[in-house]
């Protein structure tokens, strides 16, 4: 069995942590290829080397002094190195960046860097080859995307003679050898990439908790933990919100049907959570875990007989469409349709909308309500037992929690609820609670 690990900022924060990091994989002959993130937070108000480095390059982009900023993260690398014992050097590492600071290279590029030294140091303190992403992993020239075959086919044959190796996580480069980032947290999706192209069993993706939660720990005190969720469940909880893993790492993994644990580099010895593509192990709950966002607008729209007119709602999405507004969710009824936005893209650009309806429908009426909540429910276990849905109105009603949007996918995998932000945490409380609480 083989295995590739990824390392959070958090569990590489500073040279003690390096240590938990190092035992860890050395514990295990078949945990061969480690993806590194940056160094995150060492305490509460510290800050992440990546928003350090962010802050350093916009100083160089503004044509300000950086070279302070540049010297506290060379300082900060040094404290690990120092803690290590190593007898490593980064100071030519550190005269390129301070280069291409100058030459305005990219916030893309700056923010690379602190995947990139952290790759050195790892590498250096375990004995392993050091790989730079920036050579196998690939993105087009023509969107940006990740360019998954080229960056298979040249990562499998540069890890196919490759005992252990550390590859930096977050980014690669475009043609031309410029620096591309994946959005914040992107290291995930390296390691996934790097599971595929190795062709491993196992993908660990190590952190600071263990495993995957029911529910935000900042809503529910000390929530269950899941034992073992599928990639769909996992996609639809990381999409409206769930943080512990960046949703799109699980697409290059789950091409290949290789399982993903989350552990707790803490505590090692916690088996964490499971993402499978499929399972017969059944729930222990009937939902797997809950998740939501806030910051949601519904825009409804009424006009007798829409049932018949065909065409409706591509029209009505389409004035959308028109000003780059994306849509969530939409429900409808048989006289009605209504569309959730994000408030934050909405509101700048809610007339425009408006009449852009108006002219492609001709509605008899349209209302709009901001400041609204989604939350989804989500859990295998729901299509095999009557009355969740039930369950969840009764639990939100008990709460004094008016519901003003139900909608459950045709799967039967995921109940979307709709409900004023203010009631966001007390809807969260009562669902979990009900599915939860009272199955213990």
């Amino acid at each position: 069995m083989s295995k590739v690990v990824k390392f959070g900022g958090s569990s590489l924060a500073d040279a003690k942590q390096f240590m938990k990091v190092a035992e860890i994989i050395r514990a295990d002959e078949n945990r061969r290829y480690v993806v590194p993130s940056a160094p995150g937070k060492r305490f509460a108000k510290d800050t992440k080397v990546t928003d350090m480095l962010y802050a350093c390059y916009d100083l160089a982009e503004q044509g300000g002094e950086y070279k302070e900023a540049l010297k506290a993260i060379k300082e900060r690398y040094q404290e690990i190195i120092d803690g290590l014992g190593l007898k490593l050097s980064l100071k030519e590492e550190f005269e390129v960046i301070d280069e291409n600071f100058a030459k305005k290279a990219g916030r893309d590029y700056a923010a690379s860097r602190g995947e990139y030294l952290n790759g050195i140091v790892l590498a250096a303190y375990l004995g392993f080859e050091f790989i730079d992403a920036a050579d196998v992993i690939f993105f087009s020239d023509k969107d940006g995307t990740w360019d998954g075959e080229k960056t298979r086919q040249v990562l499998s044959r540069r890890l196919k003679g490759c005992k252990n190796a550390v590859i930096p996580g977050f980014y690669g480069s475009l043609p031309g050898g410029k620096i591309k980032t994946f959005s914040r947290g992107g290291s995930d999706i390296t390691g996934s990439i790097v599971a595929q192209a190795a062709g491993v069993d196992v993908y660990e993706n190590w952190t600071d908790v263990s495993g995957f939660l029911i529910a935000d720990p900042r809503i529910i005190d000390n929530p269950r933990k899941i034992e073992v969720i599928t990639y769909r469940e996992l996609r639809e909880l990381s999409y409206m919100g769930a943080t512990v893993l960046h949703e799109d790492a699980i697409f290059p993994v789950r091409q290949e049907g290789i399982p993903i644990n989350i552990r707790n580099t803490n505590a090692p010895d916690d088996e964490g959570t499971w993402i499978v593509g499929s399972t017969g192990q059944k729930s222990k709950y009937v939902i797997t875990g809950i998740a939501g966002k806030k910051g949601f607008c519904s825009v409804s729209v009424e006009k007798d007989m829409m049932n018949s007119e065909i065409g409706f709602g591509r029209k009505v999405l389409s004035a959308f469409e028109e000003q780059g507004i994306s849509f969530e969710h939409m429900p409808s009824g048989i006289d009605t349709l209504t569309v959730f936005v994000h408030q934050d893209e909405f509101i700048d650009k809610e007339q425009k909308v408006v009449a852009g309806i108006h002219r492609n429908v001709r509605p008899d009426t349209i209302e709009i309500e901001s400041d609204l909540a989604l939350i989804a429910v989500v859990g295998r276990g729901m299509k095999s037992t009557r009355g969740t849905a039930g369950r969840i109105f009764s639990a939100l009603a008990h709460s004094n929690v008016n519901v003003k949007m139900i909608d459950q996918g045709s799967s039967e995998l995921n109940i979307i609820i709709g409900v004023d932000n203010k009631d966001f945490e007390t809807a969260i409380r009562a669902i979990y609670d009900i599915f939860v609480l009272t199955a213990i």
